[in-house]
């Protein structure tokens, strides 16, 4: 694999792509949303908030990119039957879908286990964990039928290094871990279906606000600066590669940043169905 270069701008060229990006008024969300348009995709502006939705709708047009389409779904509340009519919608609009990135994120309550509330526990598992799985599965079809298709999940560090009070946010991108590594082996198979997933690191976002007030955000990298890898990721450029997970610090350092997302047993061991 060939990563593109930290602090060069993307050459990856999204042109007669229709890319999806859940949570596409967050901090990293809208960034990647604009950078998609800008390289000639057709975005899927995923969000709770119409309103927000349609103010980057119209950011998108009055910068003579391609038209997007808004797909407005509450994690929160959506149930089974309007995910499947929402993929039913999309397939009829635009016919085909060649990446899904999936950046949408709830924090909850950070604290002691023995003081989090299992309501809100449950709700932040679902729009973490639940829906982006649901999701996907009803947008499988699409998927599988474009010639060059990418699902691109973002993870967390606590994701692989769980700590105390991190609760219900660090369970569910634990799970969410699991679930990209458990779709990347079922697909393993589909040459024109890849999976991988991007744990960030620390960057200057809304959330690392919420997590860590009293922090100085300034020397951390923004938002825009992981946008060149997630671009390769959802682009065509990535053609080879599947079943990764991307450090994001370790890439804007410079530092190796793949780890395969599947540990393969040995073959003998009798662990695959």
């Amino acid at each position: 694999m060939t990563l593109p270069t930290p602090g060069v701008e993307s050459r990856t060229e999204l042109s007669g792509r229709v890319v999806l990006v859940t949570g596409a008024t967050g901090g990293l969300g809208r960034t990647l949303a604009l950078a998609c348009a800008a390289r000639g995709a057709t975005v899927v502006l995923h969000g709770r908030v119409v309103r927000k939705l349609e103010a980057l709708y119209d950011e998108i047009v009055a910068a003579g990119h391609p038209e997007p389409t808004i797909l407005p779904l509450d994690f929160a509340s959506v149930t089974a039957a309007e995910a499947g009519q929402a993929a039913g919608a999309l397939r009829a609009q635009l016919g085909r879908l060649d990446a899904l990135v999936h950046t949408a994120a709830m924090l909850g309550s950070l604290g002691p286990l023995e003081h989090q509330s299992f309501d809100r526990w449950e709700q932040v598992l679902r729009v973490n964990l639940a829906v982006p799985m649901l999701l996907t599965r009803v947008l499988l079809p699409l998927l599988t039928n474009a010639p060059d298709a990418a699902i691109v999940f973002t993870l967390d560090t606590r994701a692989q290094d769980p700590r105390a009070y991190w609760g219900a946010y660090g369970a569910s991108k634990a799970g969410l871990a699991a679930l990209a590594a458990t779709l990347a082996d079922e697909t393993e198979q589909r040459a024109n279906l890849r999976v991988n997933a991007v744990s960030p690191g620390p960057m200057r976002s809304p959330l690392r606000t919420l997590t860590h007030p009293g922090e100085d955000k300034q020397p951390l990298p923004p938002p825009s600066a992981l946008v060149p890898l997630f671009l390769y990721l959802a682009g065509g450029q990535a053609k080879r590669d599947s079943g990764q997970v991307y450090d994001g610090s370790a890439w804007l350092a410079g530092r190796p940043a793949a780890t395969a997302l599947v540990a393969r047993a040995p073959a003998s061991d009798g662990a695959r169905p």
